[in-house]
C-alpha cells in the first residue's frame, strides 16, 4: 500500500492545476470558474525524497505527509479549488471542461446551461480559504483518488435580467465548507488529477 501511496505522492505535485470555480450550488456545492495549469513530474530523486517524508498511519486511510511537503500540496490545491469556483461562476465550461471528470463537468454544464436560459447572473467574490486538509487516500483497481476537506469564504450572489439580486448578500462573506475528490487513472501517463466529486457540510 504504501507503494501506491507513493504513486499518489509523484503525479499528486506533478499535478495540481491552476484552474478552479465554485462548486455547483444547488448540485454539488457552489460557483466554479477559472484555469491555469501548473506542475511537472518530480525526477526520481526528488521522488525518492518526498517518499520518505511520508508515513502512513496504521489502521487508517489518511496519509502523514512531511510538513513541507503537506504545505507544497495544499498549496496547490487551494489553486486549484478557487479556480473552480471561480470558472463555475463564469460559466467557463471551456476551462472546467479540463479540470473535471466526464460525470462531473456534465453536471457543472447542466447548471451553468440551466442558469443561463433562467437569465440569471452568478457573481462570485473569492475572499479565501481558510483552511485544507488531506482527509484520506483511496485506491482501486485502475484509479487513485484523495479527499480534501476546504474552508472558504465567499460573497456570492445571483441577479435576474433586471440586474435585482434574487438570492445571496453581496454584502456578507459567507463561510463554506466542502470536501473534494480527485481522481487519476493508474494506467494514465498524465499528470493531471480531476475533480470526481463534491460534498458540502
Amino acid at each position: 500500500m504504501s507503494n501506491s501511496f507513493g504513486y499518489l505522492d509523484i503525479i499528486l505535485l506533478a499535478m495540481i492545476a491552476g484552474f478552479i470555480v465554485l462548486r455547483l450550488r444547488n448540485i454539488l456545492g457552489r460557483k466554479t470558474g477559472h484555469e491555469d495549469k501548473v506542475f511537472s513530474d518530480f525526477n526520481e530523486k526528488k521522488f525518492e525524497k518526498f517518499k520518505e517524508g511520508i508515513k502512513q498511519k496504521q489502521d487508517s486511510k489518511t496519509t502523514e505527509f512531511d510538513p513541507s511537503q503537506r504545505k507544497q500540496f495544499l498549496k496547490g490545491a487551494e489553486i486549484a479549488y478557487e479556480n473552480i469556483i471561480t470558472a463555475f461562476s463564469k460559466g467557463d465550461k471551456k476551462s472546467l471542461n479540463t479540470l473535471l471528470t466526464k460525470n462531473m463537468s456534465n453536471n457543472f454544464t447542466s447548471a451553468i446551461e440551466e442558469r443561463n436560459a433562467k437569465k440569471i447572473k452568478s457573481e462570485l467574490t473569492f475572499v479565501g480559504v481558510k483552511s485544507s486538509t488531506i482527509e484520506k487516500f483511496e485506491k482501486t483497481a485502475e484509479a487513485l483518488f484523495f479527499t480534501v476537506k476546504f474552508v472558504s469564504e465567499i460573497i456570492s450572489v445571483k441577479k435576474d435580467i433586471n440586474n435585482k439580486v434574487i438570492e445571496g448578500d453581496p454584502d456578507k462573506i459567507k463561510t463554506v465548507i466542502d470536501h473534494w475528490k480527485f481522481t487519476k487513472k493508474i494506467s494514465s501517463s498524465s499528470p493531471n488529477w480531476y475533480l470526481a466529486e463534491i460534498k458540502n457540510s
